[in-house]
C-alpha cells in the first residue's frame, strides 16, 4: 500500500515530512491517517540525529485542503463524530508535543483540517503565491473547526481576530496572515523549504506577540472583556442567521469555555459540539450542496459532448447585465471580450461597471493598478459590427423584446462563424422563439444571468428542442470559467427559477393586499431563512421587470400565475423600486440605514395594513407555492433532477441552504403533509394551490426525492 506520508533526513539534522495522498489531486486529512502519523512521530521521538522537522504537502497546488467531508457523512451516531475530532485531537497534540522544533512549509489551499494541522506546528511559513489561502470554512458546512481548531487559533491570532475567522469562514492571504500572526514569514515559493529548514534549525521561538488594536488589546485582557466581546459576537450570529444555523453560537461557546477553563476543557467542548453538528439535519443539508456542487463541475451538461475553446466573446448591450456579464467573462474567465452597443454611452457604463468592480481589488490592495489594467485591457467596445468575426461565443443583454432579439439572432449569423454560438440572457422570453429567426438553430441558446452579475453564482442554461449537445457543453463550460453555477433547464416560460420565483412572489403580494404589513412579510421571510424578504426583493429587482414578466408566465403557463390587478397602480404612480428610488421602501438621502417603508404606498394600492398574522403562517404560504412549482418543473422535465433544483433554488434566489433546497426540503415535510397543507390552502384561497400529480402520487407511495 502507497503511503501518504514519506519522511526523509537530511544532513544538517532536519527531516522533511511530505504528506502526498497517492491518487488524489488535493491532500485531504482521513481518518485512517491516524496510525501512520503516529507511527512517523514515534520514529522522529526515537531518532536522535533529528533536530528540527519541517512538513510540507508534495502537491504542487495545495498544502492541505481539509479533512475528506465524506468520512462525515459515514458517522451513524455522535458518538462517531466525537471520536474523529478526538482522534485528531491526540494526534495534533502528540505533534505539537515534540521537543524538537516543528515548521509548516506551506503553499496553496490551507484550509480547515489543514490549517488545524498547521496550528499544531510551532511555527509557519507560507508563500507568497496567490494560490495560498489560509482559513477554516468548516461553519459554511454548518460545522466547526474540530481538530482543536476553535483553542488554538484564538491563542494565536486573538480572541477576535480568530471568531471573525471562524464565524465567517473567509480565507487569509498570505500578507494577511503575516500581519494576524497567522504565520511567521511569506516567501517566494522557491525559496519555501529552504526558509522552513532554517527556521528549524534556529530552534523553537516564542510567538511574537500579536500587534493587536487598542480596544481588542483592553478587551481581551480581562474576563469582563472577553464577556463583551462573546456577548457582542453572540448578538451578530443572531441577528445574521435568525437562530435557524446551530453552529456559529457553538463556535462561540467552545472559544469562550476554552480560554475560560483552559485548553484541555476546551478540547473537549470542541468534540462534543462537533459531534452533535455533523449529526444536525443543518450540517448534512449544507453537506449534501457542497456534494452536489462538487458532482456538477465533472459534468458537461450534455451526455457525450465535448465544450469547444472559447477564445472570444462578443456582448451585445452595454446596460447593467452586459457589464456584469463583460466583466466577469475578462475579470474570472481571462476571456477577451467585445462589448457592442448602439451609442457610446452604453459603452462607457459597461467600461465604467468593469473597471470600478476592479478598482476595489486595487483600493483593498489584492492588485496592482498593473494588474487591473491589463484585465481592462481585455474589454474592446464597438457601435458597429467590427472586431467580432472571431468570437465563439455571442451573449445577447438587449431589452425583453422578441422583434429585437431576432434582429440580433440575424445579425450575428451574418456577421460571425458558423460556429458562433448565441446565447441569450433574457429572464423570460423562451428560446426556442428567439431561435426562430435563426438558420443554424442548433447554436442558439438561453444563458440566464442574475442580478447584480458579479455577485449571484448561478447562470441557466437553456437548451431549446434544436439546441445541440456541443453548444450546451461549451455554453456550460464557458459559465463555470466565469465562475458560476450553471444549471442546464429545457426551455419554457420563465425556465425553471423565475417560475418558482413568480408565484412565491405573488403569493406575498396577495398577503400584503390582505392587509399584512410590509416589513411583517419580509421579516417573516427572512426568519425563514431567505436572505432579503419578498417585497425588499421586488424593489431592488424593480416592480416594473415583475409586471413584465407575468403576462408572459400567465400566457404560457396558465391563470395560477395572474398576478395580483392592483398592482397596475403601482406603475401608474411611477413607482419602479430601488431604480428610481420610488417603491415599498423610502430611498434617498432622507432614508436611515435600517431601511423605512414608504407609508405612502399603502394609499396607492388601496389598502390600510391591519394585524399582522403568525410570522410562521406568512411564511409558510409563500413558500409552499415555491415548493409546489419546484416539483411542477420537475414534472415538466424543465430540471433534469431534484439536486438541479436544489441548487437553482439556492444560488438563484437565496432559498434557506440549512433547509437542503425545495427538494430536500419536502422530504423534511413529507410529501403527505405538503399535500394536507396545499389542500387546505386550495378550499381557502382557490386552486392556484392545488398540488401537482407528482406530490400527490409521492404522498400516496410515501416516496422521497432522495
Amino acid at each position: 500500500m502507497e503511503k501518504t506520508f514519506n519522511l526523509t533526513r537530511r544532513d544538517d539534522g532536519i527531516a522533511i515530512l511530505t504528506m502526498d495522498v497517492p491518487g488524489e489531486t488535493m491532500n485531504t486529512l482521513k481518518a485512517q491517517f491516524g496510525p501512520e502519523i503516529s507511527e512517523i512521530l514515534a520514529e522522529i521521538k526515537s531518532d536522535s540525529s533529528i533536530r528540527g522537522l519541517v512538513l510540507i504537502s508534495g502537491k504542487k497546488d495545495s498544502f492541505v485542503a481539509g479533512a475528506d467531508i465524506s468520512m462525515l457523512d459515514a458517522c451513524e451516531t455522535a458518538g462517531d463524530a466525537k471520536a474523529l475530532s478526538q482522534q485528531g485531537h491526540v494526534v495534533f497534540n502528540e505533534l505539537e508535543a515534540l521537543t524538537i522544533p516543528v515548521v509548516a512549509a506551506i503553499h496553496g489551499a490551507c484550509l480547515g483540517g489543514g490549517l488545524e494541522l498547521a496550528l499544531a506546528c510551532h511555527q509557519r511559513v507560507c508563500s507568497d503565491d496567490g494560490k495560498t489561502m489560509l482559513g477554516v470554512p468548516e461553519v459554511q458546512l454548518g460545522l466547526l473547526p474540530g481538530g482543536g481548531g476553535t483553542q488554538r487559533l484564538p491563542r494565536l491570532v486573538g480572541i477576535t481576530t480568530a471568531l471573525d475567522m471562524m464565524l465567517t469562514g473567509k480565507q487569509i492571504r498570505p500578507k494577511q496572515a503575516l500581519k494576524m500572526g497567522l504565520v511567521n514569514d511569506v516567501v517566494p515559493q522557491t525559496i519555501l523549504l529552504q526558509t522552513a529548514v532554517e527556521m528549524a534549525l534556529a530552534g523553537k521561538r516564542a510567538p511574537k506577540p500579536v500587534k493587536k488594536s487598542l480596544v481588542n488589546q483592553v478587551l481581551e485582557g480581562t474576563s469582563f472583556g472577553r464577556n463583551i466581546i462573546f456577548d457582542q459576537a453572540t448578538k451578530q450570529v443572531e441577528k445574521k442567521t435568525q437562530g435557524n444555523y446551530p453552529a456559529p453560537a457553538k463556535i462561540i461557546d467552545c472559544v469562550r469555555q476554552g480560554i475560560a477553563k483552559g485548553m484541555q476543557k476546551g478540547l473537549e467542548v470542541e468534540a462534543s459540539h462537533f459531534a452533535e453538528l455533523v449529526v444536525s439535519k443543518e450540517s448534512e443539508a449544507l453537506r449534501s450542496i457542497f456534494f452536489a456542487t462538487t458532482d456538477m463541475k465533472k459534468e458537461t451538461g450534455a451526455e457525450g459532448a465535448s465544450p469547444r475553446k472559447v477564445k472570444k466573446a462578443v456582448i451585445l448591450g452595454g446596460g447593467l447585465m452586459g457589464g456584469g456579464i463583460a466583466s466577469v467573462t475578462t475579470t474570472k474567465a481571462k476571456i477577451p471580450v467585445r462589448v457592442k452597443d448602439i451609442s457610446e454611452k452604453g459603452l462607457s457604463n459597461a467600461l465604467a461597471y468593469a473597471y470600478k468592480l476592479l478598482d476595489k481589488g486595487v483600493k483593498r490592495r489584492h492588485m496592482t493598478p498593473a494588474a487591473r489594467d491589463n484585465l481592462m485591457a481585455l474589454m474592446t467596445t464597438t457601435t458597429e459590427y467590427k472586431g467580432v468575426k472571431d468570437a465563439d461565443i455571442v451573449v445577447e443583454a438587449v431589452f425583453e423584446d422578441l422583434a429585437l432579439k431576432h434582429q440580433m439572432v440575424k445579425d450575428i449569423e451574418r456577421e460571425c462563424g458558423e460556429h458562433t454560438i448565441f446565447a441569450s440572457n433574457t429572464s423570460s422570453l423562451p428560446i426556442s422563439q428567439i431561435a426562430e429567426a435563426a438558420t443554424r438553430p442548433e447554436n442558439v441558446i438561453g444563458l440566464h444571468y442574475f442580478s447584480p452579475v458579479e455577485k449571484m453564482p448561478l447562470v441557466e442554461v437553456i437548451a431549446h428542442a434544436k439546441t445541440s449537445p456541443e453548444t450546451i457543453a461549451t455554453t456550460v463550460a464557458f459559465a463555470r470559467k466565469q465562475g458560476k453555477t450553471p444549471i442546464v433547464v429545457q426551455d419554457g416560460a420563465g425556465f425553471y427559477v423565475n417560475r418558482i420565483l413568480a408565484l412565491y412572489m405573488n403569493e406575498a403580494a396577495q398577503l400584503l393586499l390582505e392587509g399584512q404589513s410590509v416589513e411583517h412579510l419580509d421579516k417573516a421571510l427572512v426568519k425563514f431563512g431567505f436572505p432579503v424578504g419578498p417585497i425588499t426583493l421586488l424593489d431592488e429587482v424593480g416592480i416594473d421587470v415583475g409586471a413584465k414578466i407575468s403576462p408572459i408566465l400567465e400566457k404560457e403557463l396558465g391563470e395560477r400565475f395572474k398576478a395580483p390587478a392592483a398592482f397596475d397602480k403601482l406603475l401608474s404612480d411611477d413607482r419602479k423600486g430601488r431604480k428610481n428610488g420610488k417603491g415599498f421602501y423610502q430611498y434617498g438621502a432622507s432614508s436611515k440605514k435600517a431601511k423605512a417603508v414608504d407609508e405612502s404606498v399603502y394609499g396607492v394600492l388601496g389598502i390600510k395594513p391591519g394585524t399582522n398574522k403568525d410570522a410562521k403562517a406568512v411564511a409558510e404560504r409563500c413558500v409552499v407555492q415555491m415548493l409546489n412549482e419546484a416539483v411542477r418543473c420537475l414534472e415538466d422535465g424543465i430540471i433534469a433532477s431534484p439536486r438541479d433544483g436544489d441548487i437553482g433554488a439556492i444560488f438563484g434566489i437565496g432559498f434557506p441552504p440549512f433547509l437542503g433546497g425545495p427538494f430536500h426540503y419536502i422530504d423534511t415535510l413529507g410529501a403527505a403533509n405538503l399535500v394536507n397543507i396545499l389542500e387546505s390552502y386550495q378550499s381557502q384561497f382557490g386552486n392556484r394551490f392545488e398540488p401537482c400529480e407528482r406530490l400527490k402520487t409521492m404522498a400516496q407511495e410515501n416516496a422521497h426525492f432522495f
